[in-house]
């Protein structure tokens, strides 16, 4: 589902006008701050309904005015176009997909799949355990609209017992934790398959690019049958074992065990890889973890994504950028970044376009 054209009008700093994109691989060229960043967000934000750099949308419209849009023209498998329009005025942001307005960003789900690789990726591998749960519930919100479902009742149930809990009122709990269980096990279970599948091509691409060979993922269950074995447990023994911690969740006020306490843990022949990784390796880590991205969401879907790649390659010595472009799973359509003086030509194939991004405004290098 190819992306064919974006207009904008208040947009980041970029001029009001339509940049068209009808080519597989697209790359824009510039200068930092004149705007590369802001056409992929423009992409990203059509795709999902918000900006992968700030969560207030507010800040996405041009310095000086409070109202902005998106218009997104997008071609199907059948040859057939639709279009997604996103508007943000007085406050309030509306989506409209294809004539009809729409209720809820889910609602985009597989509409237009992008990956997105960017300098704050690092955090997957090095960062806070909530970053790395983010990252694989990402790739399972990507096309599964249930797993959507769960994860927000399990938010909205996880909120109700911590004010419970805060405010002293202990009458509602066994009612929370059954429901807390309910989704919880859920989660647990698709997390899990997916660390599975991820592993099964995940070391490979490492090896293939560094020469590490052993490097796997590891997921640790808050929730788990066995204290010595990741294991899922069954709901009655996850209930258990939140009726276990039930007096220490009083003291701290504050839900001690459940999904939103899983860990994922990367790990080299049965040892911790990040702490003994160099900064090269760890970024790495989290590049492959882009690529496994598309790579799960393409075997999964059998439908193939469009990737962001956001001055990723930057980092990385020209080898290693060549190793990774190669590595890329097939795409419908592939955005890159580049400063003026990288070697880009390098990666270019038949057909790749390039603009030139100066102040906002584009001009495609003919």
């Amino acid at each position: 589902m190819p992306v064919l054209s974006v207009s904008f009008v208040n947009y980041r700093n970029l001029q009001n006008s339509t940049i068209n994109l009808l080519s597989k691989e697209i790359y824009f060229v510039g200068e930092n701050g004149q705007g590369k960043s802001n056409l992929l967000e423009s992409i990203y934000y059509s795709a999902y309904g918000n900006s992968f750099r700030t969560r207030a949308d507010a800040e996405v419209a041009t310095k000086g005015f409070s109202n902005f849009s998106i218009k997104t023209l997008y071609r199907l498998e059948n040859g057939s176009t639709e279009n997604i329009s996103i508007f943000f005025e007085n406050g309030k942001k509306k989506i409209d997909k294809n004539g009809k307005w729409i209720k809820d960003r889910k609602e985009l789900i597989n509409t237009m799949p992008c990956v997105l690789f960017c300098h704050d990726d690092l955090e997957f591998a090095v960062g806070e355990p909530e970053r790395r749960r983010f990252f694989v519930d990402q790739c399972l919100s990507m096309y599964d609209v249930l797993y959507i479902d769960t994860s927000r009742n399990y938010k909205k149930i996880l909120k109700s017992r911590n004010l419970s809990l805060k405010e002293k009122n202990y009458e509602m709990l066994e009612i929370f934790d059954a429901q807390l269980v309910q989704n919880g096990i859920e989660i647990e279970k698709k997390r899990r398959d997916t660390i599975f599948q991820f592993n099964q091509f995940f070391g490979k691409l490492y090896e293939k690019i560094t020469g590490i060979d052993g490097v796997a993922i590891k997921y640790e269950p808050s929730w788990k049958s066995d204290d010595s074995l990741n294991i899922i447990p069954s709901a009655q023994k996850a209930f258990e074992i939140l009726q276990s911690k039930r007096e220490i969740d009083k003291v701290v006020m504050t839900t001690m065990s459940g999904p939103h306490r899983d860990k994922i843990k990367f790990f080299r022949n049965g040892t911790d890889f990040t702490s003994t990784a160099s900064t090269g390796q760890r970024r790495l880590l989290a590049i492959l973890l882009r690529i496994g991205q598309a790579i799960f969401y393409a075997n999964v879907t059998e439908k193939k994504p469009i990737l962001l790649m956001d001055d990723v390659l930057l980092e990385l010595d020209p080898d290693k950028r060549q190793l990774v472009t190669q590595l890329l799973p097939e795409y419908d359509q592939l955005f890159c970044t580049f400063l003026p003086g990288e070697p880009y030509e390098r990666y270019m194939k038949e057909g790749t376009k390039i603009f030139e991004i100066n102040g906002g405004t584009w001009n495609e290098r003919q």
